[in-house]
């Protein structure tokens, strides 16, 4: 597969945010479900006054109710077409776009880039709060309620056995076909002065449902009803356990997507297209 735009093509960077509330998810959907790459991609169509639709790439897939702060995208647009009109396509699509969804930035992507391949980790935050009144009002869209006092330093004992390379299955929906093994690089829970708990999740990349099974697993901890070593002995087991829940996904935001140097672009994305493996336990 390869990340060559085609002639007469340029491929162009999308920054952008959403309030996930009211979408079905990212993707493109049948049935006229309404998502944010189809509001984004009927935009592009009318400012840009095409018959044909230009398909968004993006970092990272969120679920319907998930939010997104710095999720990143790419388009390869006709290069006559963003000579025309990319002056003045940020503000169009402001004009156009509905107000949950807001592109910040356009620009020429460098040579190798894809939103998604390219990426070397991607950061998202769970935010929920065990405040006896409920979630403020204000917040209820983006912070769970959990009924049951939490200790956080418990569940960050809980979250350090679980960084690393590993194989998340038991922490995934699986895939037909796709690898689990991921690289966590952090999972960090910290109560701010508010009392809501903010969990930092960053890794290469996630598989479906990851980040949510772990809060899931890390709120169990958090309340008394496992212990800190629990959740690490659920992944050495690899399958799914129904102790583990999926929690709700409006706690759930997409925070900020890295990539690396520009002449290291190409290189990560045909990295990241191999399937990976672990090596076997005792080896190396």
């Amino acid at each position: 597969m390869s990340d060559e735009v085609a002639p007469g093509h340029v491929r162009i960077r999308l920054d952008l945010s959403y309030d996930g509330t009211d979408f079905s998810g990212w993707a493109k959907q049948a049935g006229g479900r309404r998502t944010v790459q189809g509001e984004i991609e009927d935009a592009l169509r009318t400012v840009t006054r095409s018959r044909e639709t230009y398909e968004l790439t993006v970092a990272g897939r969120t679920d319907a109710g998930v939010h997104a702060r710095g999720q990143v995208a790419h388009v390869d647009l006709p290069e006559s077409v963003w000579r025309e009109h990319h002056e003045k396509l940020l503000k169009r699509l402001a004009g156009r776009l509905p107000r949950d969804v807001r592109v910040w930035a356009l620009r020429e992507a460098p040579s190798g880039f894809n939103a998604r391949f390219s990426a070397i980790w991607r950061r998202y935050a769970y935010r929920v709060t065990d405040n006896p009144g409920g979630v403020d009002p204000l917040l209820r869209n983006h912070v769970l309620w959990h009924d049951w006092p939490l200790d956080v330093d418990a569940m960050n004992e809980a979250a350090r056995a679980l960084l690393g390379e590993h194989d998340f299955a038991a922490y995934c929906k699986r895939r037909e076909g796709a690898t689990t093994i991921r690289t966590l690089q952090e999972l960090s829970l910290v109560r701010g002065d508010d009392g809501i708990i903010t969990a930092t999740v960053r890794a290469d990349a996630f598989c479906h449902n990851m980040v949510r099974s772990l809060i899931g697993a890390l709120l169990f901890v958090g309340d008394g009803h496992r212990p800190p070593d629990w959740p690490r002995k659920v992944l050495d087991a690899g399958v799914r356990d129904s102790a583990v829940h999926v929690v709700r996904p409006h706690g759930l935001t997409l925070e900020e997507v890295g990539y690396p140097a520009d002449e290291l672009l190409a290189a990560r994305s045909k990295e990241a297209r191999n399937k990976r493996t672990l090596p076997p336990r005792g080896c190396c």
